[in-house]
């Protein structure tokens, strides 16, 4: 009784004070955090593992009033995630390897897209939603890369190939999603005459106004660092300016990521290549990574994740996905002549799946499209959304390790992983 006393006092507390929640959330990813370095597992693999013990599947202290909080601390993350990948656009890089990263990146969106499709078909999906979870697994995790690659301070090709990989798989994610979204959505809807052609237009506006706004904000950016050099003033603003996107592009219904990416992109460039910015950005991103992981592995919950049909399909889904991801990534770096070692281990950075793919889901989800749907396809709905959830479970706790192991061995560090 005493325990349960505590839980539900600890909750309470959590519920209504927003500080006591967030450092539960940051104590408790750090410890778990700390467990999962000392067995030679990445940092973000403890935090999931901190939300799975605190969340509705584990303990069930995990604040439920506080979402609001907690949804600008994870969109404060994506931006600075989306700003940091999108640094990788700097043109003088990308003319030295943007010719085998874009050959690698097509071939691996394309072949997920495709397996995934194909396999989600012939297990029973109607095809709208195969192609729906095809287009979904085609997305990486951008939080995960970044954040095992700042844990490791790892530089050289292999880091420059992987950022830019990510960068441009994310951006094709969501394009390729936009694109079949709205083809789905003109066969699925019942009783509604929607063009396809239109619901194609709007997902290309929809595209072009995210990255346009993010150039925007990116060359503001500039203009202000350039106004103030090496000031607290500047980087103020810079933050303030990268937050007022990301408030704007959800707001509005547009893309978080791509915008955040073309600002990094805009501002990048501009300066030549210049990454002081980045570097002072760099300090303050560990606790909002912390917070990043530990809520969305709060958001998972295994019991509704370990059904027959949603292990069967997730399964699927997992085992095409990664065959798609590491068999486009290598058999492009070997057509694009990229270095065997690089080519060997890229693929596996390539597994971790979180951010993108639960914002997709949230978009489907979110979608007045689904009032119109039969419940038939309201079920199938459902199963797409769990097949990804189980995703992205598997995929956080088994990816960001299997992703650790490729950075180091294909950036020649085996020294960090025998140490």
């Amino acid at each position: 009784m005493e325990w349960q006393d505590l839980l539900t006092g600890t909750r309470l507390l959590a519920d209504t004070h927003a500080l006591v929640a967030i450092g539960l959330l940051l104590l408790v990813g750090y410890a778990l955090g700390k467990l999962s370095g000392r067995v030679r597992l990445p940092e973000i693999t403890g935090f999931i593992i901190a939300g799975l013990v605190i969340g509705p599947g584990g303990l069930d202290v995990m604040p439920h009033l506080l979402e609001p909080v907690f949804m600008v601390l994870s969109q404060a993350a994506l931006i600075l995630i989306a700003f940091t990948i999108g640094a990788e656009f700097y043109w003088p890089k990308m003319r030295r390897i943007g010719g085998q990263v874009l050959v690698m990146g097509l071939l691996e969106v394309v072949a997920s897209f495709a397996l995934v499709s194909l396999v989600m078909r012939g297990l029973g999906l109607p095809w709208p939603f195969a192609f729906l979870l095809g287009a979904i697994a085609a997305a990486t995790a951008p939080a995960a890369t970044v954040a095992i690659v700042q844990s490791l301070r790892a530089r050289g090709r292999y880091v420059d190939m992987l950022y830019g990989l990510v960068a441009l798989d994310d951006a094709g994610a969501v394009i390729l999603f936009a694109v079949v979204f709205a083809l789905a959505g003109s066969f699925l809807v019942t009783g509604v005459e929607i063009s396809s052609g239109t619901l194609i237009l709007h997902a290309i506006w929809d595209v072009l106004i995210s990255v346009g706004g993010g150039l925007v904000i990116g060359l503001i950016i500039y203009r202000v660092s350039r106004r103030f050099p090496n000031s607290n003033e500047a980087f103020i603003a810079s933050l303030g300016l990268l937050f007022l996107l990301a408030g704007l592009t959800q707001g509005f219904g547009y893309s978080l990521l791509l915008s955040g990416m073309a600002a990094g992109a805009a501002y990048v460039n501009c300066v030549g290549g210049d990454q002081r910015l980045f570097h002072r950005i760099a300090p303050i991103t560990p606790p909002l990574y912390a917070l990043f992981f530990v809520i969305a592995g709060a958001e998972l919950q295994p019991a509704i994740l370990l059904r027959p049909e949603t292990l069967l399909l997730g399964s699927a889904y997992v085992l095409f996905r990664g065959l798609g991801k590491y068999g486009g990534v290598y058999w492009g770096g070997a057509w694009s002549g990229v270095d065997d070692r690089i080519r060997t281990y890229l693929g596996l950075s390539m597994i971790p799946q979180a951010g993108v793919a639960l914002g997709l889901v949230l978009l489907i989800r979110s979608s007045p499209l689904l009032d119109a749907l039969s419940p038939e396809q309201l079920t199938h709905i459902a199963s797409l959304i769990n097949v990804v959830l189980f995703s992205v479970l598997f995929s956080e706790l088994v990816g960001p390790p299997l992703s650790r192991y490729a950075i180091i061995r294909g950036n020649n560090m085996e020294d960090l992983w025998t140490s």
